[in-house]
């Protein structure tokens, strides 16, 4: 068994084209979608379009839960500066892309073989908004963890790739496939992007299990030129965010 984990692709079709395009090279048996789909960037149409042809299984992420009711916005922590994104988004939908994530879950249990099984989720099984990196304490995991009994937990949210072992217990974060970030923004600062698309292949079979944690080239021009055309409100803040990453600048603290 072997599943392709993806995520935060954040209205990214053109990242997302070239991670699909890796993972069937790869003969996965199943793809899950760990959420945040549509929001922020500048293709939401084509992103849902294409996520919509898939066979894959989806995890309701705090964009998507916004994007379905932006004035719930500030319940689900979207960034001031994103608000006037959101309601752009939201108004590029058909009333199919609603429907379609309307079927989002806000867990999805997967299992691998006899002996092994998966817990997907966004930011933990508890929330969508819960933040859980490589230096949350053990005993805060204990928390989000406690009562599931997975040999595997998948989580995104947080567009910082990890795979980290807690109590026999893989936690595994694939990153982010259309903003994927340098570390983890502390303190409201702005995130520093890396100028590549992520995602983690999960293996299960009769020796055991293995992650992969992938990165994938993708043509950030032509992405860039799309962010450039496009009525986006936060066109010009998003540019210059992915100029930083297209020069590699900013990612050494």
């Amino acid at each position: 068994m072997r599943i392709a984990l993806i995520s935060d692709i954040h209205g990214n079709a053109i990242a997302l084209k070239a991670v699909l395009a890796e993972i069937e090279q790869r003969a996965v048996d199943r793809i899950v979608c760990l959420g945040d789909v549509a929001t922020i960037g500048p293709q939401p149409r084509e992103t849902l379009d294409i996520l919509q042809s898939l066979e894959a299984a989806f995890v309701l992420g705090n964009h998507d839960a916004a994007l379905l009711d932006p004035s719930l916005s500030h319940d689900y922590n979207i960034a001031p500066i994103l608000d006037t994104s959101l309601g752009w988004c939201e108004g590029q939908l058909t009333t199919a892309d609603r429907e379609f994530l309307g079927t989002f879950q806000p867990t999805l249990d997967v299992p691998l073989n006899g002996a092994h099984s998966l817990l997907c989720f966004h930011g933990s099984p508890k929330s969508n908004t819960d933040i859980l990196i490589a230096t949350t304490p053990p005993e805060e995991l204990d928390h989000y963890f406690e009562g599931y009994a997975y040999q595997v937990m998948a989580g995104g949210h947080t567009h910082v790739q990890m795979l980290r072992q807690h109590y026999g217990i893989w936690f595994v974060n694939p990153g982010s496939v259309g903003n994927a970030f340098c570390y983890t923004p502390i303190g409201g600062s702005e995130p520093v992007l890396l100028p590549w698309a992520e995602y983690a292949l999960l293996t299960a079979d009769a020796r055991g299990l293995s992650v992969d944690l992938r990165r994938v080239h993708y043509d950030l021009e032509s992405f860039k030129t799309v962010v450039h055309l496009c009525e986006l409100p936060i066109k010009d803040w998003l540019l210059a965010q992915y100029s930083r990453a297209g020069s590699g600048d900013g990612c050494h603290r």
